[in-house]
């Protein structure tokens, strides 16, 4: 991989990752229940005197030691890159809702779910440029892998495991500290659903033209040619 494939994969990972900020913020706000991932942190920051975005970097250095204590040797040392990108991530989460979308407050049922729709939408589309980019993951997807190498279980189950751990402890957070499921409702199970199959048909409808500009290196090529 050469400088400018270099630089292209670290761009299209760090727009996806603001896009998923952003992505995090309408689901949330949208106050039908957040996605699998944010629900712990959001959950708690309703709870106790924190942010989301500062919940959300602590739960992942936790997902980040959980890869290390089950991987050991095998754990890529470049994955600790993971430690800055989440920090990063918090607080764009923060600045986001804070700054950029802090007048979001959709009111009657119709207009939640619209924002929890185009929320889950911005979702997949982040989650597809950060896959394409293939450079660091996040540490909800790399507690996946890692499980993944050491046990063999197929990917998908495992993911769906680890997202169902997390609504649920997030559960157990709301109800121990509201008596009510606030922060784990319809939008949790929607994002859970909806995120990854969006996800796949936008690799479908953009991947091929995205991974030739990435390799892309300033001449036309019979491949790049044919993808214009």
């Amino acid at each position: 991989m050469n400088r400018i494939e270099f630089s292209k994969k670290y761009l299209i990972f760090s727009l996806g990752l603001f896009i998923n900020a952003i992505g995090v913020v309408f689901v949330t706000k949208a106050n039908l229940g957040t996605s699998p991932n944010a629900s712990i942190p959001y959950v708690l920051s309703m709870a106790l005197p924190l942010t989301i975005g500062q919940f959300t970097i602590l739960l992942n250095l936790l997902l980040i030691g959980l890869q290390f204590f089950i991987t050991r040797r095998q754990f890529p040392l470049v994955q600790l890159l993971q430690i800055p990108v989440s920090i990063a991530f918090g607080y764009l989460i923060d600045f986001c809702m804070d700054y950029l979308f802090y007048w979001i407050n959709p009111e009657g049922y119709a207009a939640k779910m619209a924002f929890l729709l185009i929320g889950c939408i911005i979702l997949a589309f982040s989650v597809f440029l950060e896959f394409t980019a293939d450079v660091i993951v996040l540490p909800g997807e790399g507690l996946t892998n890692a499980i993944h190498a050491v046990t063999g279980w197929e990917k998908g189950v495992v993911k769906v495991s680890i997202d169902a751990a997390m609504s649920g402890t997030a559960l157990l957070f709301a109800l121990y500290f509201f008596h009510a499921p606030n922060g784990v409702r319809e939008g949790t199970i929607i994002a859970a659903i909806l995120v990854g199959i969006v996800s796949k048909q936008f690799d479908r409808m953009f991947g091929k033209r995205l991974l030739a500009w990435i390799h892309a290196s300033g001449k036309a090529t019979p491949q790049t040619a044919a993808m214009k």
